[in-house]
Protein backbone atom coordinates (compact mmCIF):
# COMPACT_ATOMS: atom_id res chain seq x y z
CA UNK A 1 0.00 0.00 0.00
CA UNK A 2 1.21 3.33 -0.72
CA UNK A 3 0.19 7.23 -0.70
CA UNK A 4 1.06 8.35 -4.23
CA UNK A 5 3.68 10.79 -2.43
CA UNK A 6 7.22 10.49 -3.94
CA UNK A 7 10.44 9.62 -2.05
CA UNK A 8 13.27 10.18 -4.65
CA UNK A 9 13.82 10.29 -8.05
CA UNK A 10 15.71 7.13 -9.02
CA UNK A 11 17.28 5.94 -12.52
CA UNK A 12 17.08 2.74 -14.25
CA UNK A 13 20.18 0.63 -14.80
CA UNK A 14 18.92 -2.19 -16.61
CA UNK A 15 15.98 -4.52 -17.50
CA UNK A 16 17.38 -7.71 -18.54
CA UNK A 17 14.44 -10.30 -19.17
CA UNK A 18 12.47 -9.96 -16.01
CA UNK A 19 15.08 -8.35 -13.21
CA UNK A 20 15.08 -4.61 -13.41
CA UNK A 21 17.89 -2.54 -11.42
CA UNK A 22 17.39 0.68 -10.15
CA UNK A 23 19.70 3.03 -8.56
CA UNK A 24 18.58 5.10 -6.27
CA UNK A 25 19.85 6.22 -2.01
CA UNK A 26 16.61 4.35 -0.81
CA UNK A 27 18.01 0.60 0.20
CA UNK A 28 14.81 -1.81 0.70
CA UNK A 29 14.67 -4.60 2.73
CA UNK A 30 14.86 -7.84 0.93
CA UNK A 31 11.48 -8.44 0.27
CA UNK A 32 9.70 -4.94 0.95
CA UNK A 33 7.56 -3.53 -1.59
CA UNK A 34 8.61 -0.52 -3.60
CA UNK A 35 6.39 1.45 -6.04
CA UNK A 36 8.61 2.24 -9.52
CA UNK A 37 6.89 4.51 -11.64
CA UNK A 38 3.23 3.42 -9.64
CA UNK A 39 4.21 -0.50 -10.23
CA UNK A 40 4.48 -2.17 -7.18
CA UNK A 41 7.34 -4.58 -7.16
CA UNK A 42 9.21 -6.37 -4.50
CA UNK A 43 12.82 -6.22 -3.64
CA UNK A 44 15.05 -9.21 -4.32
CA UNK A 45 18.27 -7.47 -4.33
CA UNK A 46 19.25 -4.43 -2.52
CA UNK A 47 22.56 -2.89 -1.81
CA UNK A 48 24.14 0.83 -1.38
CA UNK A 49 23.58 1.75 -5.17
CA UNK A 50 19.90 0.76 -4.97
CA UNK A 51 17.79 -2.35 -5.57
CA UNK A 52 16.91 -5.47 -7.86
CA UNK A 53 13.17 -6.16 -8.37
CA UNK A 54 11.35 -8.54 -11.04
CA UNK A 55 8.76 -7.63 -13.56
CA UNK A 56 6.21 -10.71 -14.44
CA UNK A 57 5.41 -11.07 -17.85
CA UNK A 58 1.55 -9.86 -17.06
CA UNK A 59 3.12 -6.87 -15.15
CA UNK A 60 5.30 -6.09 -18.30
CA UNK A 61 2.27 -6.23 -20.48
CA UNK A 62 0.14 -3.41 -18.68
CA UNK A 63 2.55 -0.91 -17.66
CA UNK A 64 4.49 1.61 -20.06
CA UNK A 65 7.49 -0.55 -20.53
CA UNK A 66 9.26 1.69 -22.63
CA UNK A 67 9.95 4.01 -18.94
CA UNK A 68 12.25 1.72 -18.05
CA UNK A 69 14.91 1.53 -20.84
CA UNK A 70 18.42 2.56 -19.30
CA UNK A 71 19.12 5.42 -18.00
CA UNK A 72 15.53 6.20 -17.76
CA UNK A 73 14.36 8.36 -14.42
CA UNK A 74 11.46 7.05 -12.11
CA UNK A 75 9.32 7.81 -9.24
CA UNK A 76 10.31 5.78 -5.90
CA UNK A 77 8.15 5.50 -3.19
CA UNK A 78 8.59 2.66 -0.56
CA UNK A 79 5.38 1.17 0.97
CA UNK A 80 3.43 2.27 4.15
CA UNK A 81 4.06 1.89 7.33
CA UNK A 82 0.89 0.65 9.56
CA UNK A 83 1.81 3.94 11.27
CA UNK A 84 2.71 6.27 8.33
CA UNK A 85 0.89 9.46 8.16
CA UNK A 86 -1.69 9.20 5.08
CA UNK A 87 -0.87 12.49 3.10
CA UNK A 88 -2.18 11.86 -0.72
CA UNK A 89 -4.71 8.93 -1.07
CA UNK A 90 -4.71 5.22 -1.02
CA UNK A 91 -2.72 3.57 -3.72
CA UNK A 92 -2.23 -0.15 -4.58
CA UNK A 93 0.41 -0.30 -7.42
CA UNK A 94 -1.98 -2.11 -9.56
CA UNK A 95 -1.54 -0.19 -12.83
CA UNK A 96 -5.54 -0.66 -14.16
CA UNK A 97 -5.28 1.80 -17.47
CA UNK A 98 -2.29 3.44 -19.57
CA UNK A 99 -2.60 6.95 -20.70
CA UNK A 100 -1.44 9.11 -23.08
CA UNK A 101 -0.73 12.94 -22.43
CA UNK A 102 -2.44 15.19 -25.28
CA UNK A 103 -1.97 18.36 -23.91
CA UNK A 104 0.10 20.16 -21.85
CA UNK A 105 0.30 23.94 -20.64
CA UNK A 106 2.61 25.80 -18.16
CA UNK A 107 1.86 28.65 -16.50
CA UNK A 108 2.81 30.77 -13.70
CA UNK A 109 0.94 29.48 -10.88
CA UNK A 110 -0.13 25.81 -12.36
CA UNK A 111 0.29 23.37 -15.15
CA UNK A 112 -2.27 22.21 -17.00
CA UNK A 113 -1.98 18.34 -18.24
CA UNK A 114 -4.60 16.63 -20.62
CA UNK A 115 -4.70 12.84 -20.47
CA UNK A 116 -6.52 10.35 -22.36
CA UNK A 117 -7.56 6.61 -22.01
CA UNK A 118 -9.78 4.38 -22.02
CA UNK A 119 -13.59 4.52 -22.24
CA UNK A 120 -12.97 1.43 -19.79
CA UNK A 121 -11.56 2.92 -18.20
CA UNK A 122 -12.74 6.53 -18.02
CA UNK A 123 -15.57 4.78 -16.15
CA UNK A 124 -13.33 5.04 -12.82
CA UNK A 125 -12.07 8.85 -12.79
CA UNK A 126 -14.24 11.14 -11.36
CA UNK A 127 -14.42 15.14 -11.56
CA UNK A 128 -12.55 15.72 -8.05
CA UNK A 129 -11.96 12.07 -7.55
CA UNK A 130 -7.97 10.84 -7.11
CA UNK A 131 -5.50 9.16 -9.10
CA UNK A 132 -2.04 8.09 -10.07
CA UNK A 133 -0.31 8.92 -12.60
CA UNK A 134 3.39 7.30 -12.82
CA UNK A 135 2.53 6.75 -9.03
CA UNK A 136 2.16 10.63 -7.99
CA UNK A 137 -1.25 11.13 -5.99
CA UNK A 138 -3.47 13.13 -8.11
CA UNK A 139 -6.73 15.12 -8.21
CA UNK A 140 -8.75 15.03 -11.09
CA UNK A 141 -9.98 18.55 -11.89
CA UNK A 142 -12.87 17.49 -14.81
CA UNK A 143 -13.50 14.54 -17.13
CA UNK A 144 -14.18 14.83 -21.20
CA UNK A 145 -15.20 11.93 -23.40
CA UNK A 146 -11.76 10.61 -24.19
CA UNK A 147 -9.84 11.92 -21.11
CA UNK A 148 -9.47 13.72 -18.32
CA UNK A 149 -7.13 17.38 -16.95
CA UNK A 150 -5.06 17.40 -14.41
CA UNK A 151 -3.93 20.83 -12.12
CA UNK A 152 0.04 20.33 -11.49
CA UNK A 153 1.45 22.79 -8.40
CA UNK A 154 4.65 24.03 -9.64
CA UNK A 155 5.92 22.02 -6.39
CA UNK A 156 4.76 19.35 -7.79
CA UNK A 157 5.98 19.48 -11.32
CA UNK A 158 9.24 20.48 -10.01
CA UNK A 159 9.36 17.52 -7.51
CA UNK A 160 8.21 15.03 -10.06
CA UNK A 161 8.83 13.74 -13.57
CA UNK A 162 5.95 15.91 -14.76
CA UNK A 163 8.73 18.74 -15.37
CA UNK A 164 10.19 16.23 -18.31
CA UNK A 165 6.52 14.79 -19.92
CA UNK A 166 6.09 16.05 -23.45
CA UNK A 167 3.12 15.18 -25.48
CA UNK A 168 2.16 11.80 -27.00
CA UNK A 169 4.29 10.12 -23.69
CA UNK A 170 2.31 6.87 -22.17
CA UNK A 171 2.25 7.11 -18.71
CA UNK A 172 1.01 4.57 -16.11
CA UNK A 173 -2.79 5.40 -14.55
CA UNK A 174 -3.81 3.67 -11.27
CA UNK A 175 -7.76 5.18 -10.72
CA UNK A 176 -9.22 5.17 -7.64
CA UNK A 177 -9.12 1.66 -5.56
CA UNK A 178 -12.80 2.51 -4.04
CA UNK A 179 -14.55 3.78 -7.30
CA UNK A 180 -12.87 0.51 -8.97
CA UNK A 181 -14.63 -1.82 -6.90
CA UNK A 182 -17.67 -0.45 -6.87
CA UNK A 183 -18.03 -0.95 -10.32
CA UNK A 184 -16.95 -4.34 -9.68
CA UNK A 185 -19.54 -4.82 -7.45
CA UNK A 186 -22.04 -3.21 -9.69
CA UNK A 187 -21.19 -5.35 -12.58
CA UNK A 188 -21.47 -8.46 -10.99
CA UNK A 189 -25.02 -7.23 -9.63
CA UNK A 190 -25.92 -6.54 -12.94
CA UNK A 191 -24.97 -9.74 -14.68
CA UNK A 192 -26.44 -11.73 -11.73
CA UNK A 193 -29.91 -10.06 -12.46
CA UNK A 194 -29.35 -10.19 -16.09
CA UNK A 195 -29.18 -14.32 -15.72
CA UNK A 196 -32.08 -14.68 -13.74
CA UNK A 197 -30.99 -15.26 -10.52
CA UNK A 198 -32.55 -14.36 -7.03
CA UNK A 199 -31.66 -10.76 -5.83
CA UNK A 200 -28.58 -10.00 -4.23
CA UNK A 201 -28.24 -9.73 -0.40
CA UNK A 202 -26.47 -6.86 1.42
CA UNK A 203 -24.10 -10.30 2.94
CA UNK A 204 -23.39 -11.06 -0.78
CA UNK A 205 -22.28 -7.37 -1.30
CA UNK A 206 -20.07 -7.56 1.79
CA UNK A 207 -18.64 -10.64 0.40
CA UNK A 208 -17.52 -9.23 -2.66
CA UNK A 209 -16.23 -5.94 -1.19
CA UNK A 210 -14.22 -8.10 0.82
CA UNK A 211 -13.05 -10.05 -2.05
CA UNK A 212 -10.87 -6.95 -3.13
Amino acid sequence: MFSGLIREIGKISSLVGNRLEVLCAYQPRIGDSIAVNGVCLTAIESSPRGFVVELSDTTKSLIALEKFASNAPVHIEPALRADSRLDGHIVQGHIDAIGVIEHITHLPTQSNFFITTSTQSLCAILPKGSISVDGVSLTVVDVAQNGFWLTIIPHTLQNTLFKTYTLAQRVNLETDMFVRNTLAVLKHLDMRGNSGYSRTSWADVDRIQLAF
